[in-house]
């Protein structure tokens, strides 16, 4: 029997699959999904969904966002958490890329100021931010530095001339898991880590700039500091080979402690550890380290394209009011208060291909954005809008305060570079009158807008259901890839 056979509808776009689906659930499963879209949904990701469920000390749901397609263990575009007391804690819930996240940068230049310039601009960025397969950054950084990034996050960037002291409050967590220790990152994930701080890699990831093209919501997005017509820059990257390494690392551990601790999984990519055992401390600890590496990732291409800016402009930055909108993680997994069951719970929140989207009131978003709920960054492909949104109380009540990450795939890589070619993917681009600067024409077909779903449908399914509301649609005006 399909597990789409079984699936009930709670309400418009959100469906459930009931725990008597296997005798090993211990809980639901919540899609947030169209109807139109369950036809062409991988059963597979469907099954993830339900594996996931069967984890011990699963709270509420298992859940799967409007983005949801297969992945390693949990699906991506999955959520869950788990009990601090009876739960455990999965590297199948964040993934190998460890803090994969977007960061959105304002500024109050608009398309005008920005058009004669946009190739100089675009070039810029792409000569001074490496990317590609096994980029490496300009930095060079001793052991000592690399320990120092993994322990501090953000504030070393502060403390190196890399940040203004503002940049640390638009940031989740201010750039910095406090849980985070380099001792327990492993020496390999270090010397892959090294040479790549400052480098944007490969597959999805990008630097784009947009263009704020239209308002849902004024009132927030004067909150935002967001205007019509204003131009916007999204960084997409994550933690490079270092995280990648800590993931690997700390895989091969727990294919022991599950066996250990007599966990019975569904799949053993869903290897795990009892959140008290100190497998599942070590992980989280240099999963947190990862995470910092990560948000000092951001925060260098960052520095490198305000410098860009000022030269192609003869301004400085602060001129051109180029501060951080919001940064958000979307493979990370958190400590998090959360109600269950009328109770304030603390739970280990796994977000894989989700991000967060904390409604107004919570003491983690920023006191600028407190009254309104957290910046919600959706980015869409090569060619296609993106989107802001916000935070609500019905993605905390629901989800976890979680929401979509993107469009998610809906063909592999290498069905991609079947059916797709550079020439017609550059051709299509350029029609659109979007600036396309890439190392690798391959990553670029791969990446194909039509691989993934339409990201106004993903928003849509997410506005509809209340687990972040839309507030500005961006269009792309240029775009550097690996």
């Amino acid at each position: 029997m399909s597990i789409k056979d079984v699936l009930k509808k709670v309400r418009e776009d959100v469906w459930e699959i009931p725990s008597s689906y296997k005798k090993e659930m211990r809980v639901p499963g919540r899609i947030y999904l169209e109807e139109g879209a369950l036809s062409t949904l991988e059963e597979e990701a469907l099954n993830q969904v339900v594996n996931v469920a069967c984890l011990p000390g699963i709270a509420k749901y298992s859940i799967g966002m409007p983005d949801i397609h297969f992945g390693y263990g949990f699906s991506i575009g999955g959520v869950a958490a788990f009990s601090n007391r009876t739960g455990i804690i999965s590297p199948g819930g964040v993934g190998f890329d460890i803090n994969c996240g977007v960061r959105m940068i304002k500024t109050n230049l608009d398309e005008n100021d920005i058009k004669p310039k946009i190739k100089e601009i675009i070039g810029g960025i792409f000569h001074n931010v490496p990317s590609g397969v096994g980029s490496k950054g300009k930095i060079k950084l001793s052991q000592n530095d690399i320990n120092d990034v993994l322990d501090l996050g953000l504030m070393w960037a502060v403390e190196n001339g890399y940040a203004w002291d503002d940049d640390l409050e638009f940031i989740e967590e201010n750039g910095v898991m406090d849980e985070a220790d380099s001792l327990k990152v492993s020496d390999k994930a270090k010397k892959r880590g090294i040479p790549q701080l400052g480098s944007l890699g490969s597959g999805n990831h990008f630097i784009e700039i947009q263009k704020v093209d239209e308002l849902y919501n004024e009132e927030v997005a004067r909150k935002f500091d967001l205007e019509k017509g204003n131009i916007v820059i999204m960084i997409h990257t994550g933690s490079r080979g270092c995280g990648h390494q800590v993931c690997s690392d700390h895989l091969k551990l727990m294919d022991k402690a599950y066996k250990k601790y007599k966990i019975n999984i569904p799949d053993r990519q869903l290897a795990s550890a009892p959140y008290d055992s100190y497998e599942a401390q070590d992980y989280f600890k240099a999963m947190s380290a990862a995470a910092n590496y990560a948000w000092v990732n951001r925060q260098i291409i960052l520095h490198w394209i305000r410098e860009t800016f000022e030269s192609t402009f003869k301004k400085s930055a602060e001129d051109m009011d180029m501060g951080i909108v919001y940064d958000v993680a979307h493979n990370i997994v958190k400590k998090e208060t959360h109600k269950v069951k009328g109770r304030n719970t603390e739970l280990l929140v796994h977000r894989k291909g989700a991000t967060r989207a904390f409604g107004p009131g919570r003491k983690e978003v920023p006191l600028k954005y407190r009254s309104v709920g957290q910046p919600v960054l959706i980015p869409g492909t090569m060619g296609t809008s993106s989107y802001v949104l916000h935070g609500t109380d019905a993605a905390m009540e629901e989800t976890f305060g979680s929401t979509a990450h993107g469009a998610g795939r809906i063909l592999s890589r290498s069905k991609a570079k079947k059916q797709f070619d550079y020439e017609t993917i550059e051709k299509s681009l350029n029609q659109k009158g979007i600036i396309l600067k890439a190392n690798s024409k391959p990553i670029v077909v791969e990446e194909s807008p039509q691989s993934y779903k339409n990201i106004d449908d993903v928003v849509k399914t997410v506005d509809k259901t209340g687990i972040a509301k839309i507030v500005a649609k961006l269009t792309p005006l240029a775009v550097t890839k690996g």
